[in-house]
């Protein structure tokens, strides 16, 4: 899809959106068109009984006096609920199909800044999203039609830098990610994966790859264990963006990449299992924010690490009731091969904060179906060693429009991961399960100021309402995290 910004003026060709608050009778950026219709769309809104409230919409075809295809004029509601991006997602999704090629959005004089006016691109490029890249055939009502979106706005080169500096980046990151978590697990499997980030150097990041021999060497047997039932070989990706300071800490993401989880020996219920190729939604979020990261050059030392394994069930596969040491030297009791990513992230959050000795570190992982139960599909939960560190994720999620929401972590919760047999096990019982997780992460962050998000109710769904979502993977995460960096390490 095409974005540009243009200076406010009438539309040439397709689709004129025209957005009208709540008791506006002017029809602000349409007096153009309202003067030069005759009275027709004072007619059209009469028949269609519209006043500007949120929902109500009218078209005009063929308008007189103007080279539009058609009006699509849009009630807002009031003024201080007005969201651009959300008008844009709910335009553009319900004229995808329409037959129409180009949609020009008029948001003169609606006071907006320029970071709203490049928002409203990001909820058109999000609506219009699809992965239809396996199918052969395509009936002709389900193609895209809307090819080029235009954003009419008071000050369009300040609208244009906002975008292309920022929000046209982040957007990048959102469908590169969104694209990982949604290709099948025959096409994206650790190596593919890895190969796949690799031609991300292109953007300017360092890519460096991990095979099994390397990670062994390190003692990565945690990580290791959880792909020792699949005959593809784990993976550890290291991204780096240097972008600040010569010598300053950097900031790092870590991101669970099981690009398939059966389970393992603890084989999971076959009705369902094909979402689980979206277990390596918290990788995606972390490759899609590097991009962000790269294609805005933000001033910031940014460390993007992902661990991609497979988890299958094998007469190599680790067993219930396996021990193995991990790269930070401790022993872990694995009483559920389906409790597998955090074994994953354990090496990955050690490697992290010994290799890089960053900041701060954020991981993200769809690590447990308890924080669905928890707080459903809109927010995900985050837990944090460091208060400061939370109210930072707290505002970037407020800024970014990514939800999430903190739990707790307390000594009486870690407690629930001691056994007799080892340092710990991977799996604290059936209560307060998104806790329990994250205590036993914490086991490995040392004094590093950190936070754990999981991701598993927002990363991937089934059943979405939000129009920018419109596909099983969502790509949550990039944007709150490239909030983040840009909030606290750059200047």
């Amino acid at each position: 899809m095409k974005i540009s910004f243009v200076t406010a003026r009438p539309a040439t060709s397709g689709t004129a959106v025209i957005p009208v608050f709540d008791g506006d009778k002017k029809y602000g950026s349409a007096k153009d068109y309202y003067s030069a219709s005759k009275g027709a769309i004072a007619k059209a809104a009469k028949a269609a009984k519209f006043s500007g409230k949120a929902g109500q919409r009218f078209d005009v075809y063929a308008p007189a006096g103007s080279k539009a295809s058609r009006l699509h004029i849009v009630g807002l509601g009031k003024k201080d609920k007005f969201n651009p991006e959300m008008l844009a997602a709910n335009v553009v999704k319900g004229l995808l199909f329409s037959g129409d090629t180009t949609l020009t959005f008029h948001l003169d004089g609606l006071g907006l800044t320029p970071d709203q006016a490049a928002r409203a691109a990001v909820g058109a490029r999000l609506a219009a999203y699809q992965f239809n890249r396996h199918k052969t055939k395509l009936p002709k009502n389900k193609k895209p039609t809307i090819a080029s979106v235009k954003i009419a706005y008071d000050s369009s080169s300040k609208g244009k830098k906002a975008y292309d500096n920022f929000h046209g980046p982040v957007c990048d990151g959102i469908i590169y990610a969104r694209d990982l978590v949604n290709e099948p697990p025959n096409v994206i499997y650790p190596k593919a994966y890895a190969a796949r980030v690799k031609k991300l150097a292109d953007l300017g990041l360092k890519i460096e790859v991990l095979g099994e021999k390397r990670m062994a060497t390190l003692g990565m047997h945690a990580l290791l264990g959880v792909g020792l039932g699949s005959e593809r070989e784990s993976q550890l990706v290291v991204m780096r963006w240097d972008g600040g300071k010569k010598g300053a800490k950097p900031a790092a993401l870590i991101g669970k990449g099981v690009t398939f989880d059966t389970g393992g020996i603890s084989l999971k219920p076959g009705a369902g299992m094909w979402d689980m190729k979206g277990d390596m939604g918290g990788s995606a979020a972390v490759v899609g924010a590097m991009i962000g990261i790269a294609g805005r050059k933000a001033k910031a030392n940014v460390i993007g690490i992902i661990g991609l394994v497979e988890n299958m069930p094998d007469g190599r596969a680790q067993n219930p009731g396996d021990i193995v040491k991990s790269m930070s030297g401790q022993t872990i009791e694995v009483l559920n091969t389906d409790a597998e990513g955090r074994l994953v992230l354990a090496d990955a959050l050690h490697y992290a904060r010994t290799k890089y000795k960053p900041a701060a570190m954020i991981d993200l992982a769809t690590l447990t179906g308890a924080i669905i139960v928890s707080l459903g599909h809109e927010h995900a939960g985050v837990f944090s060693n460091d208060d400061g560190l939370a109210e930072q994720i707290s505002a970037a999620s407020e800024s970014s429009g990514e939800r999430s929401w903190r739990l707790p972590l307390l000594p009486e919760y870690d407690k629930l991961m001691d056994t007799p047999n080892a340092d710990m096990k991977n799996l604290g019982g059936k209560a307060a399960g998104s806790i329990t997780a994250a205590q036993f992460l914490q086991r490995f962050v040392g004094d590093t100021s950190w936070a754990h998000i999981d991701v598993a109710g927002t990363a991937m769904k089934n059943e979405r309402h939000d129009p920018r979502e419109t596909t099983f993977g969502t790509g949550y995460g990039v944007r709150l995290l490239n909030h983040w960096i840009a909030e606290n390490f750059e200047g």
